[in-house]
């Protein structure tokens, strides 16, 4: 057993004076069992889109919003990965989080990647998304609206009628002051996770071994207040099929 109103747009302070994180944690590691038979040969974060691959598209975001080192960790198919990631260094420092001999899921992908992500807060990004900026830089708005103080994790949310190719019925709901909860059962929810977050090293305190989700940590911050939501002002895409690659390739068209 593992241990352990009006929804609120988070404004940054233009006056505050936030560093940028330097580090993102790209999850690349999955089986991608949705995306076959594109993935019988491939993982799917090499799967393309507007001709460049899921891996890529994330490396160019990663890249623009400031970040110096990209951790990606690989399972399925990693020799693949590894070599097409020698290939895209340019701008960034990557590094590799090796999870051959066992997958381990979202968060103990994460916890055994630590030793290289710092002991700062940095960025944890799903490579199965595509995303396009609103009016400020989607990484660089996360990153002024992070409160240390207050914060474990700040997960970047999209509107569900906005949530392209999304067929769930919403993730999360959010009071005025930008605290996340769950949504309940059987009941929508108005936000989608948009697999995109800016956390501190704390949220992982105390994690269990082995493989486990995310989920873990996010719901022992929730009871302590400390998970928060901004919401995208661009466009998003839900990249986890190949019938939503098409839409995607419209998305970046009309983006």
């Amino acid at each position: 057993m593992t241990k352990f109103a009006k929804p609120l747009t988070l404004r940054p302070d233009p006056n505050a004076a936030q560093a940028q994180p330097e580090t993102a944690m790209l999850l690349a590691a999955g089986l991608g069992k949705r995306m076959r038979p594109l993935t019988a040969t491939r993982p799917k974060p090499l799967v393309e889109v507007a001709g460049r691959s899921l891996l890529d598209h994330a490396l160019d975001r990663v890249r623009a919003g400031g970040v110096r080192r990209a951790v990606v960790n690989v399972h399925y198919l990693a020799d693949a990965l590894e070599a097409h990631l020698h290939r895209q260094s340019d701008g960034l420092d990557i590094l590799v989080s090796d999870e051959r001999a066992e997958l381990l899921e979202t968060g103990g992908g994460v916890v055994h990647a630590l030793p290289l992500l710092g002991d700062q807060p940095f960025y944890v990004i799903n490579t199965d998304n595509l995303w396009v900026d609103g009016p400020v830089d989607t990484l660089r708005l996360l990153a002024r609206s992070w409160d240390d103080e207050r914060m474990d994790a700040l997960l970047l949310v999209v509107a569900l009628a906005r949530a392209t190719a999304h067929g769930g019925q919403g993730d999360f709901h959010m009071d005025a002051a930008g605290h996340l909860r769950r949504r309940e059962p059987r009941r929508i929810a108005p936000f989608v996770y948009t697999g995109i977050q800016l956390v501190s090293p704390r949220l992982f305190r105390d994690a269990p071994e082995g493989p486990f989700s995310m989920n873990i940590l996010w719901d022992r911050a929730m009871r302590e207040d400390r998970v928060y939501g901004v919401v995208h002002q661009g466009l998003w895409c839900d990249v986890g099929t190949p019938a939503a690659i098409a839409v995607a390739e419209d998305m970046l068209r009309r983006g």
